[in-house]
């Protein structure tokens, strides 16, 4: 019965289908939740971030509202953001997400090295910004990686195609988008994500919602044809007038129920420093920044 479901507020960040297959599919009424989608946290870290600081990006509101949502965020990110009081990250699952950098078709820029000194749009302290010196840095001396916050997914590709920028960071699904435009890939990659809530959760009820992500991960493995058209939840509104063939994107971030060893936490701590991206950070210890486990 709905009145015996536990309302569950829930940002997806658009870079995976499982929330869109549950929510297709009832899969969260199954497991007892009434999923309330935050439509306004979702398509805001979709568009520009022009002008924003950090702790003012869209998927930051909620937390300094002092709401209560799950959301998702780059391993860096999540404990970042954790460290500056928002929050707290979840140990106990782990996305493993595409991240890209694309040039036009036409660009002088043909390997990682010619990104030197060239600004890369990014998102601010999020994943397109985190991956870019973490896998830049193989190539290229840091003082010579260079971002630029544009915002969202949208918004990056959109300053792309524009010209406003030489180079975009981009993420699923616009790394199938930007393939479909006929967009040029100059270094491609794979990074973590981690689970980012409010520290009132009870780890029963985030069990129930990873379960739920567990289910469509299976539908996900075994017909991924089927579970393609959900991306039309995650099209950027400026590239919604366009017909997308999903039946060639990419399946996008798959889902691990399994805890992230505490060794990763340890040395994303220790990069994310490296890059003088930790100075909002009042805490980094993982004691501090994780969720604790609830009676």
């Amino acid at each position: 019965m709905a009145g015996s479901l536990i309302p569950l507020q829930i940002s997806p960040t658009g870079m995976r289908l499982h929330e869109w297959i549950a929510l297709e599919r009832g899969y969260f009424q199954d497991a007892g939740i009434e999923p309330h989608i935050r439509w306004d946290v979702v398509r805001g870290t979709m568009t520009s971030w022009k002008g924003l600081n950090y702790l003012e990006r869209p998927q930051d509101k909620p937390f300094r509202a002092g709401e209560q949502t799950i959301t998702n965020a780059c391993a860096w990110g999540s404990i970042c953001n954790a460290g500056a009081g928002m929050g707290k990250f979840v140990p106990d699952a782990y996305g493993v997400a595409r991240w890209a950098i694309y040039v036009r078709p036409d660009s002088r820029i043909q390997r990682p090295e010619d990104l030197a000194n060239v600004p890369i749009a990014v998102g601010m302290r999020a994943g397109s910004h985190f991956n870019v010196p973490y896998r830049l840095e193989a190539y290229l001396p840091l003082d010579q990686i260079k971002t630029v916050n544009v915002g969202g997914f949208g918004a990056r590709l959109q300053a792309l195609l524009e010209g406003e920028v030489e180079a975009a960071s981009l993420l699923d699904p616009q790394i199938s988008m930007a393939e479909e435009l006929g967009l040029r890939c100059v270094i491609a990659n794979t990074f973590k994500t981690l689970w980012w809530v409010d520290e009132r959760y009870d780890r029963a009820i985030l069990d129930r919602f990873f379960r739920v992500l567990q289910r469509a991960e299976e539908d996900l493995t075994r017909d991924p044809a089927s579970c393609l058209p959900l991306w039309r939840y995650s099209i950027p509104p400026e590239f919604q007038n366009r017909s997308w063939d999903y039946s060639r994107f990419d399946p996008g971030e798959r889902f691990h129920y399994e805890p992230l060893p505490r060794a990763e936490f340890e040395e994303i701590v220790r990069q994310v420093e490296r890059w003088g991206l930790d100075d909002y950070m009042q805490e980094k210890s993982f004691d501090a920044l994780v969720l604790p486990v609830r009676a």
